[in-house]
């Protein structure tokens, strides 16, 4: 019987400067999927790494063993020890493993509780894991059903009405400024995901012009034209504060990219006109001195926890619900999985009988009734077919249905010994 192990870390067993080092890009994830699927301990395996989590997911036979494999070549692909990080991993088994990515897709254990984007993130991880030929019946069904149950707890909860996501918090705190967006000039800082998110509510609101300005041109020309904007490179970035509204920043860099003096320059052609920052950057895009300048309002990370404060009680609420289908789910995964170990049984069951009822009727057939027409000959063989099937009916009943007073390995070994299944030439 394989059973299902998880492991990883997430960001709340571990600090961002290990998941850093233990992340894995597409190209390593299909790599350490391809090594992984040959271990003999291992029979299917996904991983799974975004900025807040790394994860393996397998089906195995030995799940110490199993855990023992990923675990080395995690030390050996990373270059590090595993006592830096085994202390930081979590893991499950069985209905635990089933519930945990559940709950993931769900949105539920996510660093903000009731964010989609992870769900498209698993979608891509098992698709890759999919290409690799590293999936079987058990991941198969697993991930078919995480991905219903993901959009039950979407549609049935209201776990994202009142988003509470960075991207959706800056946003809102832009419209406390200006009342309203419809019209206003964004320029965004940085193309990445954060940016895309907050594009997407920016439009919902009715902006005017979106320029990007990204270090990487291409990047930023790319994201403007989905969203119907203008690419800038970043050393229009000064002249572009003389223009617009509201500035987000989000890029990856090590130290800050708008600085006071860069602002200072841009206030005396603005006229009075007000100028509002938005820092998602971790370091900090941008100068918090810029506060100081007139019209000028600077906000970060820490000021935005505020707005997601506000909804998170609500989402606390609907997680209830979500929790529900969760647990009604993992109920209907395992009786499936519990249901696997009785089928070669089953089969060989069905085998035996049919191959026995077949050569008797072949027999029969080719001698005394010779002389039966092809299409009463076809009759019998149907009949020999529902007999087949009215006869197994109540041994596969007995081995399906599931009883709190039966030992179900006990059974098992019942039935092969009755019907002499296990016999050898």
């Amino acid at each position: 019987m394989l059973d299902i192990v998880l492991t990883g870390l997430n960001h709340t067993t571990a600090p961002v400067s290990l998941r850093e080092r233990l992340a894995f890009t597409s190209d390593e994830s299909a790599e350490a999927i391809e090594t992984l699927k040959q271990d003999p301990s291992i029979s299917e395996v996904m991983l799974f790494s975004t900025c807040n989590r790394v994860e393996v997911l397998m089906t195995a036979r030995n799940g110490e063993e199993a855990l023992n494999a990923v675990k080395l070549y995690i030390s050996r692909t990373k270059a590090a020890s595993i006592e830096d990080f085994e202390p930081h991993l979590y893991t499950y088994y069985g209905h635990k493993a089933v519930r945990h990515i559940f709950r993931v897709a769900s949105g539920l254990d996510s660093m903000v509780m009731g964010e989609p984007q992870i769900l498209g993130q698993i979608k891509e991880a098992f698709r890759i894991t999919v290409k690799k030929k590293a999936s079987g019946v058990v991941l198969n069904r697993l991930f078919h059903r995480t991905f219903h149950v993901a959009k039950r707890v979407r549609t049935e909860t209201g776990i994202g009405d009142s988003a509470v996501s960075i991207s959706y918090a800056a946003i809102e705190l832009a419209k406390k400024i200006f009342g309203d967006l419809e019209h206003r000039k964004v320029l965004l800082v940085g193309a990445g995901e954060m940016a895309e998110l907050a594009v997407e509510h920016l439009i919902r609101n009715k902006v005017g012009d979106i320029f990007v300005a990204n270090r990487t041109f291409e990047r930023g020309l790319e994201l403007a034209t989905r969203f119907s904007g203008q690419a800038l490179r970043f050393e229009e970035i000064p002249s572009a504060l003389e223009t617009v509204d509201i500035i987000i920043s989000s890029t990856g860099a090590p130290q800050v990219v708008i600085g006071r003096d860069m602002v200072k320059q841009a206030v005396r052609h603005r006229r009075n006109r007000s100028l509002f920052f938005i820092d998602i950057a971790v370091p900090r895009d941008i100068d918090p001195d810029i506060n100081k300048l007139p019209n000028c309002y600077v906000y970060d990370i820490d000021d935005l926890k505020g707005v997601i404060d506000e909804n998170m009680e609500n989402r606390m609420k609907e997680a209830v619900k979500a929790e529900r289908i969760i647990d009604e789910a993992v109920v209907f995964f395992g009786r499936w999985l519990e249901g696997l170990s009785v089928v070669p049984t089953i089969v060989d069951l069905r085998e035996k009988i049919s191959a026995m009822a077949r050569m008797e009727l072949d027999k029969t057939l080719s001698s005394s009734l010779k002389h039966l027409p092809e299409k009463d000959s076809l009759a019998l063989s149907r009949m020999m077919d529902a007999l087949i099937n009215k006869i197994l009916h109540d041994p596969i009943l007995f081995l399906k249905t599931k009883s709190s007073h039966r030992d179900e390995a006990a059974g098992l070994s019942l039935a092969r010994q009755l019907f002499n299944l296990d016999e050898t030439e």
